[in-house]
């Protein structure tokens, strides 16, 4: 058929194929694209469908035309811009089902599968958890499918598929070949300025009352950590955030802060070696855990003693970190930082500071003032909760003597308020505390649930101490995490619910199978890269070595696939491996073929020979003729050949 040939004649298998494809490719995009878009997306699909199912007619191209010009002006205003990832991906999601509307030839189906391969690839630029990996491998099985039951009508549903698996596993030697030798680019190539800044689930430099807490509903994964030897206990599991020193009455926000090479103190007492692999948050902060060893190629230190990116973490990253949990730090703290930390609104929360007042009233030095705080929190009956009350003015003195339950940030909040009254340099720290070690694979998983806030006090000789006021209510968060902290009769998230034990032994076993994804796919960076080439004698091969070793090897990859190919032949050749054992079959009994005789002819005369098998044999060498001189022979029919031949009893 001629490519422009009209295909309105298409049949539902067919078009169940190219539907089905599409369906599947927009399927990973539906949580990331805008909601009307995805609704328009598989609309389009669905009216598609509807018309396919009565046998009507496309759709007037006139129609197409105004809902694509329509469609634009819509992702116009809806990103405002037409460049970047997202806009793009939005466009070309329209632009299929549009396609598939107003599908009448052969060009148009290709157009169609070729849009589905790309937006198949731009699912890659989202998300590249081993999930989204396999749905864009089912939609290229379709999509190859798709474009065979269009060349081969008359092939089974199993036949197309058989074949489609085939075709994607006879391209697995030019993947795996690309993958390894291709040159790898530091950065993403999709990190255009319009999708750099997009909002992402996390920490942020700020918190005020119950920010924190939305997190905890979250089991997002934060990021995941390998340790060399055995993980360590959860108190020392302290994942370092943005500090927190201004304080305006309600909000507590982060300062800027010197940055350099090494950290602003000298690593000390026991080393934790381990690797953290770090989700995407579009922030420089690494969250590694207190305190973080240097220097690191692509980590600097903040004078507040946070590890930090170089570059915005935009994509799932692995660092390889060390780790002082007994290191002091900040004995030598300047002035600046220490007025900066005792620093308060004039006036707000009177109650606090007259308690501060009362606590102080001996002029106790600010260990012993420390002290008489932590006595008073353990022994307040504050509770742990994550639906506390709501507390805007006084905040702090709303929490201590009227709601008297709160979560992480209201304990922090307090307890800095507390010392900052008396005149004791103090800070709230975010970041994560604990994780859950995985059975699977041994690694540390921290989610968006684990986020916690933190206090710390400076003490003179001593320099930060941390000091975390949750565990004064609620010690279990710290040792078992925030189901077990939280009072009996709350609601929990799904997966900390006991029930769900289940489904948390599934999660475990999907999490170390996209842990391992992580570190030997997606951690195939540069850097693994030339190591991996240096273990094959490359050392540091510059790139136009890299792009004749990729020719090289897809070379040969061609020449060994051109030898299978010649071993295991098309169906015409299995037609003839099925007629040479029909003529072996007669000549058995004395029926050779002889060597100029055609398959009409030789049935002829075997009628003639065996009349008791007439029909039988003539219907054979019948089958073979027009399957052999009516190309392309139908898998399915050359499968029938060979049964009935293989079933030929001779009487």
């Amino acid at each position: 058929m001629h490519p422009d040939t009209a295909t309105d004649s298409l049949r539902r298998d067919q078009g169940s194929w190219l539907l089905g494809a599409a369906a599947l490719t927009l399927a990973p995009h539906v949580d990331t694209l805008p909601t009307w878009v995805a609704v328009l997306a598989f609309g389009l699909l669905g009216w598609r469908a509807s018309l396919l199912w009565r046998g009507r007619m496309a759709t007037s191209k006139w129609l197409v035309l105004m809902l694509a010009l329509a469609a634009g002006i819509a992702v116009r205003f809806e990103f405002g811009h037409f460049f970047g990832k997202d806009p793009g991906v939005a466009l070309l999601a329209i632009l299929l089902g549009l396609k598939l509307l107003e599908t009448r030839t052969m060009r148009d189906i290709h157009a169609a599968v070729l849009l589905c391969f790309f937006l198949q690839l731009a699912v890659f630029l989202e998300n590249q958890s081993p999930l989204f990996a396999l749905l864009a491998l089912g939609a290229c099985l379709l999509s190859i499918g798709s474009l065979l039951a269009l060349t081969d009508p008359h092939a089974s549903q199993r036949e197309r598929l058989r074949t489609s698996a085939l075709l994607l596993v006879q391209g697995l030697p030019f993947m795996l070949t690309l993958f390894v030798l291709f040159p790898r680019v530091q950065g993403p190539l999709w990190g255009l300025p319009a999708d750099a800044h997009r909002a992402v689930t996390g920490l942020s430099d700020s918190m005020s009352p119950g920010s924190i807490a939305e997190l905890s509903q979250s089991s997002e994964i934060a990021f995941r950590a390998a340790f060399e030897e055995a993980p360590p206990p959860p108190h020392l599991r302290y994942w370092r955030g943005p500090v927190l020193t201004h304080f305006d009455g309600s909000t507590w926000r982060a300062s800027r802060h010197e940055r350099a090479e090494h950290p602003y103190y000298t690593p000390a007492g026991p080393q934790l070696r381990y690797q953290l692999t770090l989700e995407a948050h579009n922030q420089h902060w690494l969250l590694a855990m207190d305190f973080a060893g240097g220097p690191v190629d692509g980590i600097r230190f903040g004078s507040d003693y946070q590890a930090l990116s170089v570059q915005p973490v935009r994509t799932r990253s692995r660092f390889e970190l060390n780790a002082y949990p007994e290191t002091p730090v900040g004995v030598d703290e300047s002035s600046r930082v220490l007025d900066s930390a005792r620093r308060l609104p004039a006036d707000g929360n009177p109650r606090s500071r007259q308690l501060v007042a009362e606590l102080s009233a001996d002029t106790p030095t600010p260990a012993i003032l420390l002290e008489r705080v932590i006595d008073y929190l353990r022994q307040s009956e504050l509770r742990y909760t994550l639906r506390p009350p709501l507390m805007r003015e006084d905040s702090v003195d709303t929490f201590l003597f009227v709601a008297q339950r709160g979560f992480c940030e209201h304990f922090s909040s307090a307890f800095v308020f507390l010392m900052r009254a008396a005149g004791v340099p103090a800070r709230v720290v975010t970041g994560y505390q604990g994780g859950e070690i995985n059975p699977v694979d041994g690694s540390l998983v921290v989610r968006q649930s684990d986020a916690h806030a933190w206090a710390e006090v400076w003490l003179d000789g001593r320099g930060w101490v941390r000091v975390d006021p949750t565990a004064l209510a609620a010690p279990q968060r710290i040792e078992s995490g925030l189901s077990a902290a939280l009072p009996a009769g709350e609601a929990l998230p799904l997966l900390m619910r006991p029930e769900m034990a289940w489904l948390r032994t599934l999660r475990h076993q999907w999490d170390a199978a996209s842990n391992h994804w992580n570190q030997w796919v997606l951690g195939y960076n540069q850097a693994r890269q030339l190591e991996l080439l240096s273990e094959l004698g490359l050392d540091t091969p510059h790139w136009q070595v890299l792009i004749g070793g990729m020719m090289l090897a897809v070379l040969v990859v061609m020449a060994a696939l051109l030898a299978w190919a010649m071993h295991y032949r098309n169906p015409a050749d299995a037609l003839d491996k099925a007629w040479a054992a029909f003529s072996r079959k007669l000549a058995h009994v004395g029926l050779e073929r002889h060597p100029a005789e055609g398959p009409l002819d030789y049935g002829a005369r075997l009628a003639r020979a065996r009349p008791l098998d007439a029909s039988a044999l003539q219907e054979i060498t019948s089958r073979y003729a027009a399957l052999r001189y009516r190309p392309p022979a139908p898998v399915h029919e050359v499968l029938e050949l060979k049964r009935r031949i293989r079933k030929l009893n001779l009487r």
